[in-house]
Formats: structure tokens, C-alpha cells, sequence
């Protein structure tokens, strides 16, 4: 959707429409979406912070091992 204050536009399939001349009830479902999009970029970004976390205890994990390995 465009951000131009007089002349909002949302394009649905290829086709635009004025935001003003959308139902309430579009307009509801346009906040849902925006809110689900919101919550996806949310989990999207704890997911990646969860993944690095992982990335770094499995080095030091190996880190550990090798101590093991390297004292027999």
C-alpha cells in the first residue's frame, strides 16, 4: 500500500484501489494482515537470533570435545 496521505492506494492482484473507498471491513482485514506480517518478521528475527545462538554452542561444544581428544 502507498503511504501518500491524500491518495493512499492498494494494489490487490495487480489492481489498484483508493484505501478511502475501502469497507470498514477491508480496512480490518488490511490492519490483520499488517499485524500477521508484523508477528512473521517478529518470529523470522527470533529465529535467527535462536539459530546463531545454536551455531555458537555447537562450537563450543566441539571446543570441549577437542580438550577431551587432546588430553587422552
Amino acid at each position: 500500500m502507498s503511504e501518500d496521505k491524500n491518495n493512499a492506494k492498494l494494489t490487490v492482484d495487480g489492481i489498484e484501489y483508493d484505501f478511502n473507498d475501502l469497507s470498514d471491513t477491508a480496512k480490518a482485514h488490511l490492519a490483520n494482515i499488517n499485524f500477521v506480517d508484523s508477528q512473521l518478521q517478529q518470529l523470522n528475527n527470533e529465529w535467527a537470533v535462536a539459530d546463531t545462538a545454536r551455531i555458537g554452542y555447537t562450537h563450543a561444544l566441539k571446543s570441549e570435545v577437542e580438550k577431551i581428544d587432546n588430553s587422552k
